[in-house]
């Protein structure tokens, strides 16, 4: 029960979106097509379409983004991607940059 004289204080939730975070695709030589569109389709849940397109455009202009994320699910899909290049023998490479 309020006392006579006392206020209701207005609370407002100030929440904020986090900040976004580009992956970006790094062309290189020796990867191949076909590992670059699996991890595009199997990691970045990108349709075949989209991922074949996305791996021509990093091919013929050297990068693309190919999602943006929260830095963590970033860090986490670019971890993944690069650890699966690694373990086929691939110089793959992959950025973050915030968005």
């Amino acid at each position: 029960m309020p006392t006579q004289g006392s206020t209701k204080e207005r609370v407002k939730d100030k929440t904020t979106e986090p900040k976004q975070y580009n992956v970006i695709m790094l062309n290189d030589d020796f990867t191949t097509m076909e590992f670059v569109v699996s991890v595009l389709i199997d990691i970045f849940k990108k349709d075949p379409v989209s991922a074949k397109q996305i791996m021509l455009f990093v091919h013929k202009n050297g990068r693309a983004v190919v999602g943006t994320y929260p830095y963590d699910i970033a860090f986490t899909k670019t971890s993944k991607a690069l650890d699966r290049a690694k373990a086929k023998g691939y110089p793959f490479r992959m950025t973050i940059e915030e968005a």
